[in-house]
């Protein structure tokens, strides 16, 4: 009889054991819950010069807001904003890092130790130099790069600026690329022109194609263009890490940045304190991903249709909740 009035005791004591864990936890997971937002202070992410960046950095921003934090947008310069604003802190995200354009700035982020790699976005990125479908007509070697080389060619894409050399127009100056160098590298007759924006570009390209004038120029995917109109890419050598440090490689032994541009990810970036001041928040942003035909949509709503960023970032919001919730479990 005493061993079974210990057995009961025993079994008292570890019910009562069980439940005091099972609250503490509950207890411990609303604790949790309360502390977020961990800091009141902002949490600052990049807006840079082109639609699908920014419909990324809005929809994280909203994703944030809902969870109590504090976010500020803020506009900041492509390459500058890795290799010194989220190094500093002064930034905490970036939401779109392009292995074609920033791999070098990438790397030296890494190094520095002040940056964390947040993961990939999701989407694959492509950009390079391309052209209407038309103007093969005028340059029948196309896609092939060295059709570029003939003067002829070269004429049938100039502009009165330019003439004899052809026009490319490139991106704005702040996304990288090496263009300027590829033009010379690969002695190519070609003037580099750099669009003011992103939105500039693509007008351009919009009115030049309604009139097929010749255009040659810097496109990228994902984005709605690639759809949008009937072209190709043209075939540069495919990029290596030797091309763009060793002049040895390539067509040209005396420069490099004689090939195309690299293919690759889009990344996140973040300032390597996150985690620490904000862990909720750093989680989200780790979790977030969009998937590519999703995003090409959207740009081309703001783009096309005229939408706001902040109408189409509260749809796909909406539309994801269960995802999201995820995300910051």
């Amino acid at each position: 009889m005493s061993k079974l009035r210990l057995a009961g005791a025993a079994g008292i004591v570890a019910s009562v054991l069980s439940l005091a864990v099972l609250s503490s936890a509950g207890l411990s997971q609303r604790a949790m819950a309360a502390a977020v937002p961990e800091s009141t202070d902002p949490i600052k992410i990049a807006l840079f010069d082109w639609t699908g960046v920014n419909l990324n950095a809005t929809i994280l921003s909203k994703i944030l807001k809902a969870q109590g934090y504090n976010v500020d947008l803020v506009t900041a310069d492509y390459l500058a904003s890795i290799n010194t604003g989220l190094r500093t802190g002064d930034l905490t995200v970036g939401m779109e890092y392009w292995d074609t354009t920033a791999r070098e700035a990438m790397a030296d982020a890494d190094a520095s130790g002040q940056t964390e790699n947040l993961g990939k976005l999701g989407p694959k990125a492509k950009e390079e130099w391309w052209f209407p479908e038309y103007m093969k007509e005028k340059c029948p070697g196309l896609p092939n790069w060295e059709a570029l080389k003939d003067p002829k060619c070269a004429e049938a894409f100039s502009t009165p600026e330019t003439a004899p050399k052809g026009r490319y127009l490139g991106g704005p100056v702040t996304w990288g690329g090496f263009d300027d160098e590829r033009v010379e590298a690969l002695g190519l007759p070609f003037e580099v022109v750099h669009a003011g924006t992103d939105a500039a570009m693509f007008a351009e390209l919009e009115s030049a194609y309604q009139r097929k004038a010749p255009i040659i120029l810097w496109i990228y995917s994902p984005h709605w263009a690639p759809a949008k109109y009937k072209g190709e890419w043209v075939q540069f050598p495919e990029w290596t890490k030797e091309c763009y440090e060793d002049p040895k490689w390539g067509t040209n032994p005396n420069a490099t940045y004689d090939c195309g541009k690299p293919h690759g990810e889009i990344w996140k970036y973040g300032w390597a304190g996150m985690k620490d001041k904000w862990p909720v928040a750093y989680k989200i942003t780790k979790n977030y991903t969009i998937d590519t035909d999703e995003l090409n949509k959207m740009i081309g709503e703001i783009d096309l249709d005229k939408k706001s960023i902040d109408e189409v970032a509260d749809a796909w919001v909406a539309k994801h909740q269960a995802e999201i919730k995820k995300w910051a479990e």
